[in-house]
């Protein structure tokens, strides 16, 4: 499975405004909200705000994952976020988190949405992809590093 298929080019930014926690999840809904696989843009935002309360999808390492299952969207989509200065995301490591992948999918997408989860993760193990995102200078570059997952 290529993740770059739940991606595309305009769903990526490097540049997140956003100071918050919850701005920046509005701000990432807004991002993946371009995407015609998203029927209703508030929906996505009320589930993934609703998701990220039960507990923090900061999963430390500058790293995180707000996500929802959601009937807002047609599909699995996957939008990424780059904060230069970082944000308070209450991750489990306490520190800022500057790389973020917000995925939305279908309610019924189970076993695809925690595929998705899962490579993301593994992906975010490494240092050394980890500092390529932080680095990438084209959307191309984040869209090639998300598919190099064994």
């Amino acid at each position: 499975m290529k993740l770059s298929k739940f991606c595309d080019e305009t769903l990526v930014k490097f540049n997140l405004k956003s100071a918050t926690k919850d701005d920046l999840i509005e701000e990432l809904v807004d991002l993946v909200a371009t995407s015609n696989m998203v029927k209703d843009r508030d929906q996505l935002l009320t589930d993934v705000r609703e998701r990220e309360n039960l507990v923090t999808t900061g999963v430390g390492y500058g790293v995180a994952f707000p996500h929802a299952k959601t009937k807002s969207v047609k599909g699995i989509v996957i939008a990424f976020g780059r904060s230069k200065q970082g944000v308070d995301f209450d991750a489990m490591d306490h520190k800022p988190v500057h790389l973020f992948f917000l995925i939305a999918a279908p309610e019924d997408a189970i076993g695809a949405h925690l595929n998705v989860m899962a490579r993301l993760s593994f992906l975010m193990k490494s240092e050394k992809n980890r500092q390529k995102l932080l680095e990438a200078n084209s959307p191309g570059d984040v869209l090639a590093l998300m598919d190099n997952v064994e």
